[in-house]
């Protein structure tokens, strides 16, 4: 998915100039991970050899599904109740290592699409940086209608803001991701905070708090006293 749909839109957007050269397609799903449980125990038998046999040859031991994969799970979404294998999808961030390393008993969800990121550059101006999700989930069908779509609003808007030998990440650095996510008609998700309460991007517009910003400071303190 991942390399036949980034070839599409190279295609289709290889006459654009930097932006759309700077943004990250990666194919992902929104439903949950298929399991078969049959085959999940046919690894914990060992009748399956772990990661597709890619390590065969090597006499690592019997093994170990908590080792392998359950504890290996960076938000420890997994567990095993009852013999079977249990998916916390919610909190699951895609990664793939229980995937990889189980193929026979677990697959990607059915609904399928992708991840839009933008932003990640070598050093020219402002030094390295990484991409940042602008689009958690995306669906991501023949014509690519909808992600051409948020290609020419950034094309748009990197054109009208982007100084002379600027790149997209630099310009969104220089002005604020706030403001680009605005102009590009992105809804803030949760999948965009990296780090809860340090860097948030999103804030909340006047007309969307009930009351407006306008407190009474000694009305609050009275209604929060210790």
């Amino acid at each position: 998915l991942v390399v036949q749909f980034s070839s599409t839109v190279a295609r289709t957007a290889a006459w654009r100039p930097s932006p759309a050269r700077y943004m990250s397609f990666i194919g992902t799903w929104c439903d949950d991970i298929r399991i078969d449980q049959d085959a999940v125990q046919g690894y914990i038998n060992g009748e399956f050899p772990p990661g597709g046999g890619s390590h065969s040859g090597r006499d690592w031991g019997k093994f170990d599904i908590y080792a392998e994969v359950i504890n290996r799970c960076p938000t420890g979404c997994m567990s095993l109740e009852d013999g079977k294998l249990v998916i916390d999808n919610p909190n699951c961030t895609r990664c793939m290592h229980c995937i990889n390393t189980m193929p026979r008993a677990l697959k990607p969800g059915k609904e399928t699409g992708v991840s839009i990121l933008i932003g990640g550059k070598a050093p020219i101006l402002e030094g390295a940086q990484l991409s940042t999700l602008i689009v958690p989930f995306m669906k991501a069908e023949p014509p690519y209608d909808n992600v051409k779509g948020v290609i020419d609003k950034v094309f748009e808007w990197w054109m009208e803001e982007g100084k002379n030998r600027e790149r997209i990440g630099e310009t969104i650095q220089r002005i604020g991701l706030q403001r680009f996510c605005d102009v590009i008609g992105v809804p803030p998700a949760p999948q965009m905070v990296k780090e809860p309460r340090t860097n948030p991007y999103i804030f909340w517009k006047e007309e969307d708090v009930p009351g407006g910003f306008e407190r009474d400071i000694n009305d609050y303190r009275s209604r929060h006293a210790r």
